[in-house]
């Protein structure tokens, strides 16, 4: 759905059931399989939380599919995008907001957004394969990676091993906008040709959630 300010919302709470179930899973053997604990993938699944897309990035490996099953997202045709005509999109109505930078072409291992962080916000806990990093576009964010917080205004970046578990929050009072990297797989569907799967993740502490 397009919401009032023209981002793209989307509500996978069903989706992820609805897999869920066809594949005979408990949530439970869902949180076993993805390192999500079983009570934020009960919120999940009502719609009463929104995870980021590296924690559903784990929930569509376990369930043996891409992040794209269950959100709609822009899919250029080449390698470029206008920042005139780059779609925002949402997850369950969440305030974070994303626009795709990266291009889908077979074999590809890179993806990137720039991430809208409003005042606020603060991530749940994840850890997963890959590697990440992050460069402050506007504002300021605080990363923390392996219990250790690193406050990060406008041009300083961060690059850190996905394994270790890490969040982030926007305590200032204005928004922030990060130009986001990595190697995790989001949009390639498990089994699709010319495409390989999402990396599997590891176990995320899931202390903090998001707040929509």
């Amino acid at each position: 759905m397009t919401m009032a300010d023209g981002t793209v919302g989307q509500k996978i709470g069903a989706k992820i059931r609805s897999r869920r179930r066809h594949l005979h899973l408990t949530l439970q053997q869902l949180g076993e399989k993805s390192g999500v604990s079983y009570s934020y993938l009960s919120q999940v699944e009502r719609d009463n939380a929104s995870p980021t897309l590296g924690t559903l990035a784990q929930v569509a490996q376990a369930l043996g599919v891409g992040v794209d099953y269950f959100i709609a997202t822009p899919r250029p045709s080449d390698a470029v995008t206008r920042a005139a005509s780059r779609e925002k999109f949402a997850i369950n109505g969440s305030s974070i907001q994303y626009e795709r930078l990266g291009a889908e072409f077979p074999g590809t291992e890179l993806s990137a957004f720039i991430i809208h962080v409003p005042p606020g916000f603060h991530s749940e806990t994840v850890s997963h394969v890959g590697e990440e990093m992050i460069y402050v576009l506007d504002g300021a964010l605080t990363q923390v990676v392996d219990s250790t917080a690193f406050h990060l205004t406008q041009g300083d970046s961060l690059h850190y091993r996905g394994t270790s578990p890490h969040s982030y929050c926007n305590d200032s009072p204005a928004p922030t906008r990060i130009l986001w990297s990595g190697n995790l797989q989001l949009f390639h569907t498990p089994g699709a040709a010319a495409f390989s799967p999402p990396s599997p993740p590891t176990q995320p502490q899931p202390a903090l959630q998001e707040q929509s």
